[in-house]
């Protein structure tokens, strides 16, 4: 029974690094080639993997990206699921400024990465999909915070939560990729101070 248990447990730390191996190449590779030009193949040349194995783990490299898609908007859900109890407008201003500018930062750290996810939501459904499932989950995010700012008497109460949330979101949605594509032509710390004001005047009391 111990062998069996050793065996199970080997086995499985191998196909932990297998998958691991092949993410770290699928990065490398559409770092390198962007989506379109990726191709499985040099993927698994790159993990040094055989085929069946790799198709073991991922269906291809659309799904590969997506695993790789879900670990960088991870840095933006932590941002979002920080904890929001604001007492006062400006305690909620200085919060949401903090978690915008943060926002953006991240994705100036992954510039090149987010560029080939760009890519890839013109030409997969399945990362498009993805992509617009993160959104929902932000767009939610945001929903109960202002949610919580309305039934603490913090917000204007006359306002639809998920509404503002959706125009907030697209807001700070459009500048990420500004900033992505290098086309913002002012510093992060001046968006982000900017859009937060113009937000939070509009909703808070």
């Amino acid at each position: 029974m111990e062998n069996a248990t050793k065996n199970q447990d080997g086995r499985h730390l191998r196909s932990k690094q297998t998958r691991q191996k092949l993410l770290e190449a699928a990065r490398d590779i559409f770092l390198q080639e962007g989506f379109q030009n990726t191709t499985i193949k040099q993927i698994i040349k790159l993990a040094n993997t055989g085929y069946g194995t790799a198709y073991t783990h991922f269906t291809g490299k659309d799904d590969l990206l997506i695993v790789l898609m879900e670990d960088v908007m991870q840095k933006f859900f932590d941002i979002a699921d920080i904890s929001f109890y604001p007492s006062s407008k400006e305690e909620a201003r200085r919060m949401i400024l903090d978690q915008v500018h943060t926002f953006f930062q991240i994705a100036e750290s992954e510039r090149d990465m987010m560029k080939v996810f760009s890519e890839a939501m013109g030409l997969s459904s399945a990362i498009n999909a993805k992509w617009e499932q993160i959104r929902h989950k932000l767009i939610q995010s945001i929903t109960n915070d202002i949610t919580y700012s309305q039934q603490h008497g913090l917000a204007r109460s006359d306002l639809k939560a998920e509404l503002v949330a959706r125009q907030w979101f697209y807001a700070n949605e459009m500048y990420q990729w500004e900033i992505v594509f290098n086309r913002h032509g002012v510093s992060l710390d001046e968006i982000a101070k900017t859009i937060t004001i113009m937000y939070t005047d509009a909703l808070y009391l």
